[in-house]
């Protein structure tokens, strides 16, 4: 009986170590990896703005949509040259997100659009966006908001 209370102690220190890092190892098989979030502040105390990410897909998959709290329409951008001029323009169908290849929203290139916003965002906010997938389930991430880096 002694050896099972001073083991008792052992076994749950035990699973409590494992458990933390089953959450290290969880984090990082989630089905999109999605990192470096962020949003540009509102020009002139204008309500929309564009917000960047990157994303790797474990299997094949598409983010199909993004909400964000407090803006009243969320579109996925595609930006390319047409007539010698850079058109932005909705991606209907979606963002494909090839199995293992990182995927960069980036200034001048795809992004989130974020428009009708409840008030303007200024350097140090945040802003909530979730992530709608094709396959993998809803990712939720914290977009911070600051200028871009100089190039």
């Amino acid at each position: 009986m002694a050896r099972l209370t001073l083991a008792l102690p052992a076994l749950l220190l035990l699973a409590a170590c494992g458990s933390g890092e089953g959450g290290k190892r969880g984090a990082a098989a989630e089905p999109v990896a999605v990192g470096d979030a962020w949003c540009r502040p509102t020009p002139n105390g204008r309500l929309m703005t564009g917000c960047y990410l990157t994303m790797t897909a474990r299997a094949d998959d598409r983010l199909v949509a993004v909400t964000a709290a407090g803006a009243g329409r969320v579109e996925l951008h595609e930006t390319r040259m047409e007539s010698g001029m850079m058109m932005m323009h909705p991606m209907e169908a979606g963002l494909p997100l090839p199995e293992g290849r990182l995927i960069e929203l980036e200034p001048g290139g795809n992004h989130i659009m974020v428009m009708g916003l409840t008030q303007p965002l200024e350097d140090g906010d945040s802003l909530e966006l979730t992530l709608d997938f094709q396959h993998a389930p809803d990712a939720k991430v914290t977009a911070w908001v600051r200028q871009p880096e100089a190039e």
